[in-house]
């Protein structure tokens, strides 16, 4: 296990230098003037022009200034240091005043996926082609098949406006009850997928031959679902969670955007609308270091889960 873990980390450190180069070409290779975008309509004076192209290096032009802007940046990341948005601020300061509102709408989605997704999953499993399983497809479809541009939206007209049972919009400081709604919407798509991954899973696991000699053996039902169903039918549904966990705390653009939540997704958003591109490179890594780090945990839960599975 620790060789495996070890080898994955020399893994994780190449896929990390390889994702920022290319957002960070992605980023630079193709910009406009950063600085105008940045001002939008305002006039932008020479000495301000001056500076922020110096501070920037915007004046090293070609492939070899693109490297020498690429290895300043990774010098300071390699310190710790984010370095500054084309704002001037600190964006190690925009993460954090962002993670915790990311967080807090990661973890109301999660547990909406978790709680409601993993249990009624298992229950269709087990009433299969019952009312509750084809109610319950009948809705995964629908919502699957509901963008959430257009599902976002919906929800906060009806919910926050018509009939306002959640505040519509979160605002600069949101509460833990300002988010359950844009944490609904953001979770509901990862509900209905891991509702038919773990329906699809427990069925196939219901018919296994271990599952006869349980049976055979006069063991409960509950503890045959319980103990050894639910243990394996959970791999496939741990891989999507923790992919899952990823994006959820990268925060969904659309959903922060359509619930102004100020989070992660909303200012990498705001970077990307304005040009501003140390701020978007500088969220960007800090997400890769996320789902590397839940993909590592997912894999070492492998080992956990199915004791058949071992990393040698």
């Amino acid at each position: 296990m620790l060789r495996f873990i070890l080898r994955r980390l020399l893994q994780m450190v190449l896929a990390f230098f390889g994702t920022t180069l290319i957002v960070y070409a992605l980023m630079f290779a193709g910009q406009g003037d950063p600085i105008q975008a940045l001002a939008g309509e305002r006039p932008v004076t020479a000495a301000q022009r001056a500076y922020l192209t110096e501070k920037y290096h915007l004046d090293a032009t070609g492939v070899g200034g693109f490297f020498y802007r690429y290895l300043d940046y990774l010098g300071g990341l390699v310190q710790g240091d984010l370095g500054e948005s084309l704002t001037g601020r600190q964006i190690s300061d925009i993460l954090a005043a962002a993670w915790p509102v990311t967080v807090k709408l990661a973890v109301i989605a999660m547990a909406v996926t978790v709680i409601f997704g993993v249990t009624a999953g298992v229950i269709a499993a087990i009433r299969r082609s019952g009312v509750f399983d084809h109610a319950t497809l009948v809705l995964t479809l629908l919502v699957l098949g509901i963008p959430t541009i257009v599902l976002a939206p919906l929800a906060q007209y009806f919910l926050g406006v018509r009939w306002p049972v959640f505040p519509p919009t979160a605002g600069a400081q949101p509460s833990f009850y300002a988010l359950l709604l844009p944490g609904i919407v953001l979770g509901s798509l990862s509900l209905a997928t891991a509702l038919r991954l773990t329906r699809t899973s427990v069925t196939e696991n219901l018919r296994a031959d271990y599952v006869r000699t349980a049976r055979s053996k006069g063991l409960r039902r509950r503890r045959i679902v319980g103990v050894h169903v639910l243990r394996n039918s959970l791999i496939p549904v741990v891989t999507f969670l923790g992919v899952e966990l990823g994006n959820l705390m990268g925060g969904a653009i659309i959903t922060e955007g359509v619930f102004n939540v100020p989070g992660v997704g909303f200012n990498l958003f705001r970077g990307i609308r304005t040009e501003d591109g140390p701020l978007v490179v500088g969220i960007v890594s800090v997400l890769v270091v996320v789902y590397l780090l839940s993909n590592l945990v997912v894999d070492v839960l492998y080992a956990v889960l199915d004791p058949r599975i071992r990393y040698e």
